[in-house]
């Protein structure tokens, strides 16, 4: 076995008993990596190398993934308006290869052979690890202790305490994953379909519906299908998405709970916050409809649907993410202009959109109103060919039943 073990750290309960229990079942070092791809602050990052430090690591390195998880993941997420289930924008699932494959990246250059992961055997985030391990790095060996030998929770809590270490009370009653494009939080709750969290187990809409704010309006900038700036005050896409996230959070927008396939083939349920992801989908969407034509909407909801697929189920690594990422690509090319949206308390309304790229403007015909570019009898005559396939699977039934 290893004498040195890169440990993907979280800083949750799961990660954080891994490290005492490879140190002292296995004689090994620890190496924890936490790949940061945003939803947690400066003050946070330093308690979790403290806590590295304190459960036993021997180094803790830290990789600022967030333009990475942006430029190589949310771009393409956003772009294809991904929501599984209608309801989900991947706020986890598309964080977890790309963390496996830095991983794999530290522990090449620090000479690590071994690399550790805290999943459970129940859950999806094992196989979206293990697939992108192997696939980024396959001379690595690969250890799971959470997933092979299952330790409950009261186990892992239990042997923390015995040696002296207490987590925070959120971090043993739910298990709570931030990135910057939301929170997933699982616990008693979401292990059967009938309930939703308490107001406590939320985390950044928590609150938001004590007090109800007043209605706010905020225009969204788009360039390529990139967010780009927040009433009119620009920044990098991270930052527009950090400040749409907080903007949101506080008018309690996007939360759900989503009920659908895990990735092992049972259904699986899981609460989560995405509030830049909500609203930046819904306003990503609305601009597409004024700039795309509907051939090139039609086909890439199609691949979009394919995409999400493929992530969800930890194939971010597989080339046909590269094949439609590139149509994707080129669809975003006239993605461009101002999406105005009204944020009331649980809900964001896009009032408008404007483009310089607009087919809406391009055109001199006013739907319901006015022609423009055909004449009444163009419109008569189309009318006509239109309903031809019907006139004639009718004729053919008459002459059928005589």
């Amino acid at each position: 076995m290893a004498d040195t073990i890169a440990l993907a750290y979280s800083g949750g309960l799961d990660t954080s008993w891994c490290i005492p229990h490879l140190v002292e079942s296995l004689s090994a070092d620890v190496i924890t990596v936490n790949v940061d791809v945003g939803g947690i602050d400066a003050a946070e990052l330093r308690a979790l190398e403290d806590r590295s430090a304190q459960l036993g690591a021997k180094r803790h390195v830290h990789v600022d993934a967030r333009e990475t998880f942006f430029e190589e993941v949310i771009r393409f997420l956003l772009t294809g308006n991904v929501l599984r289930g209608q309801v989900y924008p991947l706020c986890v699932g598309a964080e977890r290869s790309l963390q496996a494959r830095e991983v794999a990246r530290v522990a090449g250059e620090l000479g690590v052979s071994a690399v550790a992961h805290g999943c459970t055997a129940a859950g999806n985030d094992q196989v979206r690890f293990e697939v992108a391990l192997r696939t980024a790095a396959p001379e690595v060996d690969i250890i799971a202790p959470v997933r092979d030998l299952a330790p409950s929770r009261e186990d892992e809590i239990a042997f923390l305490a015995e040696r002296g270490f207490v987590l925070p009370d959120s971090s043993c009653s739910y298990s709570i994953n931030s990135g910057l494009w939301g929170v997933t939080i699982g616990g008693r709750e979401t292990l059967d379909t009938k309930e939703s969290l308490p107001e406590d187990a939320w985390v950044r809409t928590r609150g938001a519906f004590d007090h109800p704010r007043e209605a706010e309006r905020h225009v969204v900038t788009f360039e390529s299908g990139a967010p780009v700036a927040v009433d009119g005050e620009r920044g990098t896409a991270v930052e527009t998405i950090e400040r749409v996230d907080a903007l949101a959070s506080a008018f309690g927008i996007g939360r759900g709970i989503h009920l659908g396939e895990t990735v092992l083939g049972v259904k699986g349920r899981v609460a989560f916050e995405a509030p830049a992801a909500s609203v930046l989908i819904a306003a990503h969407r609305e601009l597409e409809k004024l700039v795309l034509t509907a051939q090139q909407q039609t086909v890439k909801d199609h691949v979009s649907r394919v995409y999400g697929d493929l992530v969800h189920a930890g194939q971010f690594l597989e080339p046909t993410c590269r094949d439609i990422e590139a149509l994707m690509t080129s669809s975003q090319s006239r993605v461009t202009g101002d999406v105005t949206l009204t944020l009331r308390p649980g809900s964001a309304f896009v009032d408008g959109v404007t483009s310089p790229w607009s087919l809406r403007d391009a055109s001199s015909a006013l739907y319901g109103e006015a022609t423009g570019e055909w004449t009444p009898a163009d419109a008569a005559g189309f009318s006509r060919i239109v309903g031809i396939p019907g006139q004639l699977h009718a004729r053919a039934g008459k002459r059928g039943e005589s």
